[in-house]
């Protein structure tokens, strides 16, 4: 076995990433471009959002915003309405059911999409077994520093 260095870590964290994004189309969850993803990930964490805020804070182009705004609203991902306070704002939100299809995504276990990647049963479990552990170890142990 080949020792683990950044460059095979960095690869392996790609993996997972890859295979964690094909399941968004199977548990209903938004297929977004690199650039979608981010103003999502924005307006998931700042719901009620302006166009002009979140181009402040993604510091993307407002035209960039606003489109990417448009068709994830389009979509069905992200909803519009006029601010209460101000009518020529628009407050951009994530939809409820995308908001439902992200907590299903979430939740849902590994055993599939490792076992499709592995195709073996015994190297699935062993694989669920370690990505536990190493969760464990880097994420949820904060006696390991990761807290």
């Amino acid at each position: 076995m080949r020792p683990m260095n950044i460059a095979r870590m960095r690869r392996l964290g790609r993996r997972l990433v890859e295979l964690a994004k094909a399941t968004e189309s199977e548990t209903g969850g938004p297929v977004l471009t690199p650039g979608e993803e981010a103003v999502f990930v924005d307006v998931l964490r700042h719901p009620d959002s302006a166009v002009r805020e979140i181009q402040a804070r993604t510091g993307f182009a407002q035209s960039h915003v606003s489109a990417s705004v448009a068709r994830m609203r389009e979509r069905g991902v992200l909803e519009t309405r006029p601010d209460p306070a101000d009518g020529r704002r628009t407050q951009v939100r994530v939809a409820d059911a995308t908001v439902h299809a992200l907590f299903r995504r979430a939740t849902s276990p590994v055993d599939e999409v490792v076992g499709a990647a592995l195709r073996d049963p015994a190297d699935t479990a062993r694989a669920v077994a370690l990505l536990t552990e190493l969760e464990t170890l880097l994420i949820t142990d904060e006696s390991h520093g990761a807290g």
